[in-house]
């Protein structure tokens, strides 16, 4: 591999912007089953934190519907990046697993950076390419379709399906080598939704 590869809707340098938020979670502080707890919450954070940009106004019930709708979006998207960050981190690797939000103009950026060894990498690609490549209309059905043929499937990349299909959200990817540890890649997510 490549000392890096991009994947769909991934942007590299982002303007400048005043407006953003980065939160750092140290994997080896508390228990996974914690961690889950501490998903929810702090993707809460995340939306509240971002409405404060977009003020309700009760004057103009279209102003607080915004503002409700973008809250719902922004906490469910957080909320699955953290998720699959946390859940395919590899603990053994004493790197923190980020999390931010970045506003710019009409654009929500969202981005998780977590670590895998290099070999869950085969793992992951089909899913990251399916995303990229097919319909995501049709990429749900066929992921609910297996998720009802097969007892156990998780059916992989459901909830990023979801980001796609619900909120018309763009994924992207980039995928770095770590030249400090050798066997390790950087997986960067980021989702762009139109505000």
């Amino acid at each position: 591999m490549k000392t890096y590869e991009i994947y769909g809707d991934f942007q590299e340098n982002l303007p400048e912007s005043d407006q953003f938020l980065v939160i750092s979670f140290s994997p080896s502080s508390i228990p996974l089953k914690q961690r889950w707890r501490n998903n929810g919450l702090s993707a809460d954070f995340v939306a509240d934190y971002l409405t404060t940009f977009f003020p309700a106004n009760e004057d103009e019930p279209s102003t607080i519907e915004r503002q409700k709708e973008l809250k719902g979006a922004v906490s469910y998207i957080a909320n699955e990046l953290l998720e699959n960050a946390m859940k395919f981190h590899d603990e053994s690797i004493h790197s923190t697993i980020q999390f931010g939000i970045h506003l710019l103009d009409e654009t929500v950026i969202l981005f998780s950076r977590n670590c895998i060894p290099s070999e869950d990498w085969a793992k992951f690609q089909p899913i990251i390419n399916d995303l990229v490549t097919c319909d995501p209309e049709d990429l749900y059905v066929t992921q609910m379709e297996k998720l009802a043929e097969e007892e156990n499937s998780s059916a992989s990349g459901l909830g990023l399906i979801t980001i796609c299909c619900d909120y018309g959200a763009k994924l992207g990817w980039k995928i770095d080598s770590n030249p400090e540890e050798i066997g390790i890649l950087t997986v960067n997510t980021m989702v762009k939704l139109h505000v």
